[in-house]
């Protein structure tokens, strides 16, 4: 199928549900290069910091008709239940100094900003926009500096995503709209004392997410570094989850320039800002309004920062109906991982196209399931509970 191909139904279930292959008309993956590899040391400082397993997934590759299933499992990251604690630490730590006039030290470290911090005599407060697990994250890195957080998410955000940022001890505010409304709100609430910590990016503000996307790199190093040491095989298909992008852009950036013969970017059909935006050749917005399961992947606007490694990373780019990533959950959970439903959504987009992305034996496959079920209540709907 070549660009802009039109949207197909795919049996499911004995119903149809849409997905759609896109092929990559901007892929360049020569181009797109490492980020920062200074965060790996900083994480290592954090309480409770310890490396997350790659599981083999016997029953998932059965399903795609491969050889190996690798999943990078981040359903349980310092105790949490998402890999988003990395980008928002590192993204804290560079934020807090920039605010506060200083320059990093050569060792990075979570004493080093207290004792910075304690220096200072300022009152901050950290600041951000979210579907739900990012903000949990910055509100954990406020309670472990002892400093007050504000997280805004849109109208409907999920109870128990509310609660476990509340359960964090940070003040949410409800903004009546959508993702993208709430980046605004926070972008308003930004001065002296306030310090935004935004996974996504506009223009003038890209210092922070960019961090953010150099804090993912340590995910990534966890996996090369096992492929390295012969722990795991190099894989031959990548998958990624995309939202504003910040996560595919450092899946790209690790990836892009290794074997892989396909990078594979996945968005929810309802959502699929990077997938128009490459077509486009240019950064769009979408009409992301919350229909969508995949709560963290619902964003209309791609980020700035991360949008060429999007656009020259990778191959291809999948769109797909929410039923997909349920089954993706109910497959992942076969194989005894449990995973939320933007989590399990790289493997949704394999599992959709998995026939026009000619699967076949020899295939490595590697997903990141990146949050564990953040609601309760849909999880146990998805499973017939």
């Amino acid at each position: 199928m070549g660009a802009g191909a039109a949207s197909r139904r795919v049996p499911y279930h004995g119903a149809m549900a849409a997905s759609r292959l896109v092929r990559n008309p901007h892929v360049d993956r020569a181009s797109v290069t490492e980020g920062s590899a200074a965060a790996p040391a900083f994480h290592a400082s954090l309480p409770g910091f310890a490396p997350t397993p790659i599981r083999r997934a016997t029953t998932t590759a059965a399903r795609l008709g491969v050889g190996t299933v690798l999943v990078k499992d981040e359903s349980r990251r310092m105790g949490m239940p998402s890999f988003k604690i990395l980008g928002a630490s590192w993204a804290c730590y560079r934020g807090i100094l920039a605010k506060l006039g200083v320059t990093p030290g050569p060792a990075p470290s979570l004493d080093a900003l207290r004792d910075f911090l304690a220096s200072s005599g300022r009152d901050l407060v950290l600041v951000a926009a979210t579907d739900g697990n990012h903000g949990r994250a910055v509100a954990r890195v406020a309670r472990i500096l002892g400093l007050p957080a504000i997280v805004l998410v849109p109208a409907g955000t999920v109870a128990s995503r509310v609660e476990a940022i509340e359960g964090e001890g940070a003040e949410v505010r409800v903004v009546d709209g959508t993702y993208d409304d709430t980046i605004a709100a926070s972008a308003a609430l930004d001065d002296a004392n306030h310090v935004v910590v935004d996974d996504t990016s506009w223009e003038g503000y890209t210092d922070i997410p960019g961090w953010v996307i150099d804090g993912y790199s340590t995910m990534l190093d966890e996996v090369v570094r096992a492929i390295e040491a012969g722990e795991v095989p190099e894989p031959t298909v990548v998958a990624g989850q995309m939202g504003v992008g910040a996560l595919s852009a450092a899946i790209a950036r690790k990836f892009a320039r290794r074997p892989a013969r396909l990078l594979v970017g996945v968005e929810p059909t309802d959502a699929a800002c990077i997938t128009e935006s490459a077509l486009a050749g240019r950064i769009v917005t979408v009409a992301a309004e919350g229909h969508t399961c995949m709560a963290g992947l619902n964003c209309g606007t791609p980020s700035e920062i991360a949008f060429e490694s999007n656009l020259h990373g990778y191959d291809c780019f999948v769109t797909i109906a929410d039923e997909f990533a349920e089954e993706a959950v109910r497959v992942l959970h076969a194989d005894g991982i449990d995973a939320g439903e933007s989590g399990a959504a790289g493997l949704a987009g394999l599992l959709a196209e998995r026939e026009a992305l000619s699967l076949g034996e020899s295939d490595v496959v590697l997903v990141f399931l990146t949050e564990g079920p953040t609601d309760p209540v849909n999880f146990r709907r998805i499973l017939g509970e």
